[in-house]
C-alpha cells in the first residue's frame, strides 16, 4: 500500500510503498478514505511524542470502509462506512468494563504508538469494542473531519465540564479543537467567548456559533478582559492550545467555583508549569478537570446531533489535500494552528 513515511523528525513525508497491515484476530483493516491533519500529528512530527520510534506512519483521525475483518470480529462486515477513536482500547479490563477506554492501560494510540492513517489501509485491533459506525449522513471527509477534534470536545464539554445551556464558555486557542468547542457548545446553548491572537481563527470562529471573540495580542491580563466581557467570569474554560500562557489565561478567566478543562496536550517546555493554587484553585474554588480522546460506545449521542441535524461538521473542513501534500500541511503549523481543518481526501492526486 501507499502511505506517507516519516523517517526523520521534522523533515519531509515520502509517499511511498509499505507492507499492507496484517489484520488481527479480534480487529479489522480499513481502507482510509480521509484523514485530518491535526495539532498532535505536527507533535509527532517535530518528535516531541516519545511513543512515536522512526519509521512511521503519522494520522489518527480518519474515516473508511472495513475490507477485512478477523474471525473473532463478531459485529462489523466488509463494506461498512467506519471511524474509531485514536485511543484503541484493549475492551476487556477493568477500566474499559468500566466505561473508561481512555485510560485504558493496554491501550495504543492511532499513528502515535501503532502506524496511523496516513495509508491507504489501516489495522484496528479489538474491532468490536473500537470501530464506530458512519451515519449515512455524514461523508467521510467531514466525519475525519471530526477526527479527534470534535470526539474529544464533546467530551471535554459534556462530560468533564457538564456545561449548561446559558453558561459561559471560553475557548483559550480557536484551532482545530477550539472551533469545535465552538460549534458543540452552540448546539447546546451554551455562550461562547473565542480567545486567540489570529483575527482569521477568531472570524471563523464567529462564523461558528461564537457570541463574542477577544484578540488577546497585546493585552496584559487576559483573565481580567475574560471576566469583564463575560459579567464576572466563565463558567467553564477550556485551554485548546496546551501551552503554558493558555493554561494561565484559562484559570484567569473563570469565574468563582468555574470549571477548567485540559484539551491542548502540553508538550516539551509546557508539561510542568507553576499552579496559582491560593489565588484561584483555593480561594476561587476552582475545578481543574482533564480530558483525552472518547471511548467507542460515547459517540453515540454526538452522532444522533449531528444525523438529528442539531450539530453541523461540514463547516470546519475549510480545505482538502492529496495524501502526498500532508507533510507540507504539517510544516505549515510551524507558524501556528490554521483556521479551520485540513483532511487529506484519499480520492484526490
Amino acid at each position: 500500500m501507499k502511505a506517507a513515511l516519516l523517517e526523520r523528525f521534522d523533515g519531509p513525508l515520502t509517499v511511498t510503498s509499505v507492507p499492507d497491515p496484517v489484520c488481527p484476530a479480534d480487529g479489522a483493516i480499513l481502507a482510509v478514505r480521509a484523514c485530518g491533519v491535526c495539532r498532535s500529528d505536527h507533535h509527532a512530527w517535530k518528535g516531541l511524542d516519545p511513543d512515536v520510534v522512526l519509521p512511521h506512519v503519522m494520522g489518527h483521525e480518519f474515516a473508511g470502509e472495513i475490507v477485512e475483518v478477523g474471525p473473532q470480529c463478531r459485529h462489523f462486515r466488509v463494506g461498512d462506512r467506519v471511524t474509531a477513536p485514536f485511543i484503541l482500547s484493549c475492551g476487556h479490563c477493568t477500566d474499559c468494563q468500566a466505561g473508561r477506554p481512555t485510560v485504558c492501560a493496554d491501550q495504543e494510540g492511532i499513528g502515535f504508538t501503532v502506524w496511523g492513517a496516513f495509508a491507504e489501509r489501516i489495522a484496528i485491533s479489538a474491532a468490536d469494542f473500537n470501530l464506530v459506525h458512519l451515519p449515512d449522513a455524514i461523508d467521510f471527509v467531514p466525519a475525519a473531519g471530526m477526527g479527534c477534534r470534535v470526539t474529544t470536545a464533546w467530551r471535554a464539554l459534556t462530560d468533564r465540564a457538564q456545561l449548561a445551556p446559558g453558561e459561559w464558555l471560553v475557548v483559550h486557542g480557536a484551532g482545530g479543537v477550539g472551533l469545535s468547542a465552538t460549534i458543540i457548545a452552540a448546539a447546546l446553548g451554551a455562550r461562547v467567548l473565542a480567545v486567540d491572537i489570529s483575527d482569521d481563527a477568531l472570524t471563523k470562529a464567529t462564523e461558528l456559533g461564537a457570541n463574542a471573540v477577544l484578540n488577546v495580542s497585546g493585552i496584559d491580563d487576559v483573565g481580567e478582559a475574560v471576566r469583564d466581557l463575560t459579567s464576572g467570569g466563565a463558567h467553564v474554560s477550556i485551554d485548546a492550545l496546551g501551552s503554558a500562557v493558555t493554561f494561565t489565561n484559562s484559570l484567569r478567566s473563570l469565574r468563582k467555583l468555574g470549571r477548567h478543562v485540559q484539551v491542548g496536550m502540553p508538550v516539551g517546555n509546557h508539561a510542568t508549569v507553576p499552579l496559582p493554587l491560593l489565588e484561584l484553585v483555593y480561594a476561587r474554588q476552582l475545578s481543574l478537570r482533564g480530558t483525552r480522546g472518547l471511548g467507542a460506545r460515547q459517540f453515540a449521542p454526538l452522532m444522533d446531533m449531528i444525523a438529528g441535524g442539531r450539530l453541523d461538521p461540514v463547516p470546519l473542513v475549510t480545505r482538502t489535500i492529496p495524501l502526498s501534500a500532508a507533510g507540507a500541511a504539517l510544516a505549515e503549523m510551524d507558524g501556528g494552528q490554521p483556521a479551520g481543518v485540513t483532511v487529506i481526501d484519499m480520492a484526490v492526486g
